[in-house]
């Protein structure tokens, strides 16, 4: 890139075309989930908890639901290994108490507040705001708006004053790893398995799950989740060899394009176009 700035302050300029022919750049970083505060979304509506927690349909008219369902056998699927993974951590818990039963009340105090605290780990965070992306139409807008006072969750990031005192339009120069197309994906995956291609797939599931998190979009995260049929074609798209090949069209060109439609269709009600 032409500046250093984006290694100095570990934040990327990122380039999203959406559909319409709509292009817009934004910024993301990564930074430790205890050092971030998650957007706040309690001014949006409430329609996005497509699934509870254990899998299942949450009651919502079948109008509100997406395109893309998961079929009866893959949720039964989930549910039976979350049952078995329940079983699991219950024995292991009764072994715990039995070889522990000598510890003193302290050390199981101790562990009571660990398992009560989530391990940190690296997350997303986006330009946004109250759960909307904010994707600007030009380097300079962005820059503009940058510069500005405007609240916005990178706000929040060390030394986010001397980044946007120092920032200019002509930074803004987006590498390819940080270029996503994700108009292009709906109408690949329609063309069939043949036709796929799996670096388009697979950056647009990179940025999607980054979105999802980032934007606290529950069926985005739910739809791309380990074990789900979208997750399912990440997976066949990164293997090689006729077996990969078989899986990619056990999957289905309609079912994958549903899917992403719907994902798509998430990302582009959560962005906020500027300038």
């Amino acid at each position: 890139m032409a500046s250093t700035i984006w290694d100095e302050f570990e934040i990327s300029p990122v380039e999203i075309a959406m559909p319409g022919n709509k292009v817009g750049f934004t910024l993301r970083a990564y930074r430790m989930s205890n050092d971030i505060t998650p957007t706040d979304v309690t001014d949006r509506e409430d329609d996005d908890a497509v699934f509870n927690s254990r899998g299942h349909r949450s009651p919502l008219d079948e109008d509100e639901l997406p395109e893309f369902e998961w079929t009866k056998e893959q949720l039964d699927e989930i549910a039976a290994a979350e049952a078995d993974d329940d079983l699991a951590e219950k024995a292991a818990e009764s072994a715990d108490d039995d070889d522990a039963e000598d510890d003193d009340a302290e050390d199981d105090e101790a562990e009571d507040d660990e398992d009560k605290e989530p391990e940190a780990q690296e997350v997303p965070v986006f330009l946004s705001h109250k759960g909307k992306l904010l994707l600007f139409k030009s380097a300079e807008g962005l820059a503009k708006f940058v510069k500005s006072k405007e609240p916005h969750d990178l706000a929040q990031l060390e030394q986010w004053k001397k980044f946007s005192s120092t920032i200019k339009a002509s930074d803004v120069e987006v590498g390819d790893e940080d270029t996503y197309e994700l108009d292009l994906v709906v109408d690949n995956l329609r063309a069939g398995p043949d036709a796929w291609d799996a670096n388009l797939v697979l950056s647009a599931g990179e940025l999607a799950r980054d979105i999802g998190y980032a934007l606290r979009l529950q069926p985005v995260i739910v739809a791309l989740s380990p074990g789900s049929p979208l997750d399912d074609l990440d997976e066949a798209l990164r293997a090689t060899g006729f077996f990969a090949k078989r899986k990619l069209r056990k999957i289905g060109s309609e079912q994958a394009s549903l899917g992403w439609r719907t994902i798509i269709g998430k990302i582009s009600a959560a962005v906020d176009w500027r300038d």
